[in-house]
């Protein structure tokens, strides 16, 4: 079986798929790398072929050889065009999204994974991207907020004075909230966060931080997300967080509902009562931004106050963030593979519920019908 990692084209991705102290772990899969894949990553072609890779000097050959590809972000048209006929592929693709390629996979009948739709179950770990980049992010978010934020994080006791340290507030208490909480506290800010799932408050105070409790109603979804909330929820919502809001130095949000647009957590006015200074990072800005003003990626300033959007930190910190997502990659690929040929075993819980499209036919129902609503 041959597994084939080319070099990523979205514009800002530098991570890769698979990194060389994985390969011993796919046993006798074949393993062909395009030339240069790793290099943003600090992954060298060198340390590749020491690993047993197969270097290929260009994109066509690797995709035209492949019985499956692994690839960090969606293919483009272009790609699916060099894919072969029946090989298949693994990769960020979030459900609903990227319909003209899913069109292209079906008509060449690419059986196509995705990362967001491995569920979330105990044997299904090892394969969880979505936290393995989420970790990263998290982390990142808070850095760049200290980088940006022109005060001191932690208490400071000076022969000019006490520093008062700074107040962060977390929304969103899944991996990269919680990771971007231990941050902010090991940078010594006093740290408050909330989320919606009532089930989140003992994570929330394991990591150190006090969990806000709002009279709100728990919005528990399945898989450990949190449900889409009403217009109704969410303008109590707004309502009662917005005082703490304006009592931080530093928000970072990381708020997101699978398939639906990020629910607005910041609106305008909170954004506007908060002390100018202050810092804004919201991590769901890919789906449309927890804040009312964040950018789709970038940084605004509105009252004085940074409102940055970071939909890819993970690309900003590569060697360790493909380190993990390579773990993830060689995990599922051992689940598809036996006796080094592609068998993939529909029937398994992991195998199914991650499918987008198998056999000449979209499989993942979600994208089906959005694919149909945008036929009709």
């Amino acid at each position: 079986m041959k597994l084939a990692v080319p070099k990523e084209t979205a514009g800002g991705e530098t991570r890769v798929a698979l990194v060389p102290g994985e390969l011993a772990r796919l046993g006798a899969v074949e393993v062909l790398v395009e030339r240069g894949a790793g290099e943003a990553a600090l992954f060298p072609d060198a340390e590749f072929e020491a690993a047993g890779a197969t270097l290929v000097d260009a994109a066509g050959p690797l995709y035209a050889s492949a019985d499956l590809v692994a690839k960090v972000q969606p293919p483009t048209l272009e790609e699916v065009a060099m894919m072969r006929e029946g090989s298949s592929l693994l990769s960020f693709f979030a459900p609903g999204t990227h319909l003209e390629v899913v069109e292209a996979l079906v008509e060449k009948r690419v059986t196509a994974y995705s990362f967001e739709l491995v569920p979330r179950i105990s044997r299904a770990q090892p394969m969880d991207a979505l936290s393995s980049q989420a970790t990263v992010a998290g982390y990142k978010a808070v850095l760049l907020a200290a980088n940006r934020l022109t005060k001191f994080f932690p208490l400071l006791m000076t022969a000019a004075g006490t520093v008062p340290p700074a107040r962060c507030l977390v929304m969103g208490a899944g991996v990269a909230g919680l990771q971007a909480i231990a941050t902010a506290r090991r940078l010594g800010a006093v740290v408050s966060a909330y989320d919606v799932r009532a089930a989140a408050k003992e994570e929330v105070k394991s990591v150190g931080a006090t969990f806000l409790e709002l009279p709100l109603e728990s919005q528990e979804g399945a898989g450990g997300y949190a449900a889409a909330q009403s217009a109704e929820f969410l303008a109590r919502q707004q309502e009662m967080i917005a005082s703490h809001v304006a009592a931080s130095d530093v928000v970072v949000t990381t708020a997101a509902v699978p398939g639906r647009r990020a629910p607005v957590l910041v609106t305008k006015a909170m954004v506007e009562a908060m002390r100018p200074g202050s810092v804004i990072v919201d991590l769901a800005a890919a789906s449309g931004g927890n804040c009312e003003l964040t950018p789709a990626n970038g940084e605004v300033v509105h009252a004085g106050v940074h409102v940055i959007g970071a939909p890819e930190l993970a690309a900003s910190m590569p060697s360790h963030a493909s380190s993990l997502l390579a773990r993830n990659v060689s995990s599922f690929v051992k689940l598809l593979v036996k006796d080094g040929r592609l068998a993939p075993d529909f029937s398994d819980e992991i195998v199914d519920k991650s499918l987008v499209t198998v056999a000449g036919s979209v499989h993942h129902e979600a994208t089906r019908v959005a694919l149909e609503a945008a036929r009709a």
